[in-house]
């Protein structure tokens, strides 16, 4: 059995790919198979990135994220898509991550080059549901849209 070793080195080389990618972020697994009971993982995140605002209700999931690099602020909203909470996430700040309740409207805007996040979900791995993208939210292809959500909240 291997263990797995979180280094600068593993946090940099996701990072780069997260830059060349046009979602810009790229997730770095841990867990060995989708089915795992527990998903972890390193998501690799770059300013401009879009997580559409959703929520994990179906099937239930807590998620956590706690940050190992970089700065971003965790959105969470209500069921009609009025922010309520928004708390910046980074080491610097003594802020360094969020456990998610299922359920829960979230997103994140990105506000470092290079941020690292080491992601904590229930397994086993099944897409986001329709249902849990927030239809108060920018569809991801609208990219107007999703610019004035980005700076709608920076």
């Amino acid at each position: 059995m291997k263990i797995e070793l979180i280094t600068d080195k593993l946090l940099e080389e996701t990072s780069q790919k997260a830059k060349k990618n046009a979602r810009l972020r790229m997730n770095y697994n841990i867990h060995k198979k989708l089915e795992d009971p527990i998903n972890r993982m390193l998501n690799a995140l770059e300013p401009g990135t879009y997580i559409r605002p959703h929520r994990h209700l179906n099937p239930p999931k807590t998620e956590a994220y706690i940050v190992l690099k970089g700065e971003l602020d965790m959105l969470i909203f209500d069921d009609e898509g009025n922010l309520i909470q928004k708390e910046t996430l980074s080491c610097q700040n003594g802020k360094y991550g969020v456990d998610i309740p299922s359920g829960v409207w979230h997103s994140m805007i990105v506000r470092e080059l290079g941020t690292v996040i080491y992601e904590i979900k229930t397994g086993p791995f099944v897409p986001v549901a329709l249902d849990d993208f927030a239809s108060w939210s920018p569809d991801p292809e609208d990219k107007d849209a999703v610019s004035n959500f980005l700076e709608r909240y920076s």
